[in-house]
């Protein structure tokens, strides 16, 4: 749906959010993928960050009218916080906040990143606990996938959206400038850490729908490499220095 959400109707949700929720309405942020211009139309969701100056359970209620439409086109409920949870809940959301740092676009109120500080530590901590997590996950979800290799190559399409967003850190824990786009950041962590960049780049291809379908098998042998190099990452991601 993200490619039928123009900025008309972007300036029509800050409307009405603003109309809903008046002076408690802190800030309203567009993040992500589309706010980074690196979107894939079938793919990407419009992301929203509403920051409130207090959440009670009437806050979240007035929200309901300003957000039908918004809902029925297929989008997200957005991510609410107070300012006060943005300012604090860095040390257990450093992945999250360094990609909306990264790529956002403040359609209302003051930036409430401007302030917010994130620990190396804890975003070692947590993009190791991440990466290990979809890894479980990936090899989990094989199995069903296995059975087609249409449902193959969509496992493979969807997640690596995920591990790119990891990747990003893995560039900051390295010291290295983190790009926006996650074709560039994919990139960027192969040559860092000398991995294979064949089957990121396959499945690149196959999330822009270029090139010709693949076969079973190699849609089998993309997902091996494919799992080699996520591993070989974790250990990359291990061996820094807590």
């Amino acid at each position: 749906m993200a490619n039928k959400t123009d900025s008309k109707t972007l300036d029509t949700l800050v409307e009405n959010l603003r109309a809903a929720h008046g002076d408690n309405l802190a800030s309203i942020v567009l993040y992500g993928s589309v706010a980074a211009g690196d979107h894939v139309a079938e793919h990407s969701d419009h992301n929203l960050l509403i920051a409130l100056n207090r959440i009670a359970l009437e806050d979240l209620r007035l929200s309901q009218n300003a957000l039908r439409d918004w809902l029925k086109s297929g989008q997200p409920p957005p991510v609410y916080f107070t300012v006060e949870e943005l300012s604090r809940a860095a040390d257990v959301f450093p992945i999250e906040f360094l990609q909306m740092e990264k790529a956002r676009k403040i359609l209302y109120g003051r930036d409430p990143f401007e302030f917010v500080e994130i620990s190396q530590a804890n975003l070692r901590r947590q993009t190791e606990y991440e990466l290990r997590t979809k890894l479980i996950q990936l090899r989990r979800l094989y199995i069903p996938a296995s059975t087609s290799v249409e449902k193959l190559c969509a496992l493979m399409s969807d997640s690596l959206a995920s591990f790119a967003a990891l990747f990003r850190a893995v560039l900051i824990l390295h010291v290295q400038e983190s790009p926006v786009s996650k074709a560039d950041s994919i990139r960027a962590t192969a040559r860092l850490l000398g991995l294979n960049e064949s089957p990121f780049e396959q499945i690149l291809r196959l999330r822009s729908k270029s090139g010709k379908p693949l076969t079973v098998a190699e849609a089998n042998s993309v997902f091996s490499d494919y799992l080699s190099q996520i591993e070989r990452v974790i250990e990359a991601v291990d061996r820094i220095e807590r």
